[in-house]
């Protein structure tokens, strides 16, 4: 069996620290630990998920300086989160000393609202995600859709285990031990109906009134949610003028096996509307990893107009894409993508599908997700330079 430091991640960690000490965020489980200890295996390292390390850094932060490491050679802290008083002294180690630092963290809620010293660009931020197709082998799309990416429960041969596990795990550690909410039962019911309603556009009231809770509280939790990795929103395009375009944002979590497991389902069978909506939340995190991955500044979006056209995602001005789970796409459904052409600002429209192959219908590429991915990751659908 293949084991999860023998895949090859995409994000090169050892090039990033050539130029600078980075935040690299992303949620537990995505493999940050095991990318480091893969690709750099020599770096000194300290880990405040130990409690040794904790305890020893609390009551003396200057002991990184004190043990005299070699400058030359980045250092790494995981889960720096856990201790953000400990940045003053490494920011006063990079100034001091010039060294580099690679400082990982599995939320940023604490140093983006504690007030932390968050180094004033002298590291950058890079994100890792749950595996991507370009980073499997023999990528099968019905085992992602129904387990997602998370290289344990990826590898794993009881993937729903582990989800039970993982997502246990997130609801104690990452929001019960650092206190970001006051009632877990409201928060674990609100988790849940985000995994119901994902792709779809947030409403907060409505989620407030089906929770018995305030829109404001519904609010916070999805800033929880964001702060903390384990979700994020997608802001509408509002560029078009012939239409005008909503206000309100589209949610996805950061993995399809733990939205699964949330929303209490093992299956997603093809032809379903639940497959449908797991086909573009897929697309949704091929796309977010690969312009994070790429270190675009292209903002990946989605438009919709008052009068109910949309289009799944937009690519800064540049590229339109609809996501269809159809094996043969239709003149009928494109009718988004008709609507958003019109405004004559995007260079290129698309759609991805299960169609067996390429096709141009009227001016719009309709590709098979799987030659769409191999273009993406190849850069031949966004210009990223």
């Amino acid at each position: 069996m293949i084991r999860k430091d023998q895949i090859r991640r995409l994000l090169d960690i050892a090039n990033l620290l050539n130029k600078k000490s980075f935040f690299l965020f992303g949620c537990r489980g995505t493999g940050k630990t095991s990318l480091i200890r893969t690709i750099l295996p020599k770096l000194p390292r300290y880990d405040l998920l130990s409690a040794t390390t904790f305890a020893a850094l609390s009551r003396r932060p200057q002991l990184i300086g004190e043990e005299n490491l070699d400058p030359t050679i980045p250092v790494v802290i995981d889960e720096i989160q856990k201790l953000p008083q400990l940045l003053d002294e490494v920011h006063r180690l990079i100034e001091d000393r010039g060294m580099r630092f690679l400082l990982t963290g599995s939320s940023a809620r604490k140093l983006k609202r504690g007030g932390a010293n968050l180094l004033a660009g002298r590291a950058w931020e890079a994100r890792l995600f749950p595996l991507v197709s370009a980073e499997l082998e023999d990528f099968d799309l019905n085992r992602y859709l129904t387990r997602g990416g998370l290289p344990a429960v990826w590898l794993s041969d009881e993937p729903w285990e582990e989800l039970r596990a993982y997502v246990g795990t997130y609801l104690k550690e990452e929001v019960m031990a650092e206190a970001l909410v006051r009632r877990i039962d409201t928060f674990s019911a609100f988790l849940e109906l985000c995994a119901l309603r994902c792709t779809e556009e947030v409403n907060y009231e409505a989620f407030g009134s089906d929770l018995g809770v305030s829109g404001k509280t519904v609010r916070n939790f999805f800033e929880v949610l964001e702060d903390t990795l384990i979700g994020f929103l997608l802001q509408p395009y509002r560029k078009t003028k012939l239409r005008k375009a909503t206000s309100r944002a589209k949610f996805y979590l950061f993995d399809l096996g733990v939205t699964n497991s949330l929303a209490g389902r093992r299956e997603v069978p093809v032809g379903t509307e639940t497959f449908g909506k797991a086909f573009e939340h897929f697309i949704a995190l091929e796309l977010r990893a690969y312009l994070s991955y790429r270190r675009s500044d292209l903002t990946l979006g989605f438009w919709r107009s008052d009068r109910g056209y949309e289009v799944d995602f937009t690519v800064g001005s540049q590229v339109a894409i609809e996501v269809k789970a159809s094996d043969l796409v239709q003149e009928r459904q494109l009718s988004g993508l008709r609507a958003l052409q019109e405004e004559g600002i995007f260079s290129s429209c698309c759609v991805v599908s299960r169609d067996k192959a390429v096709r141009v219908l009227n001016g719009v590429t309709i590709y098979p997700w799987r030659i769409f991915l191999d273009k993406l990751w190849s850069d031949e659908i966004i210009q990223t330079g």
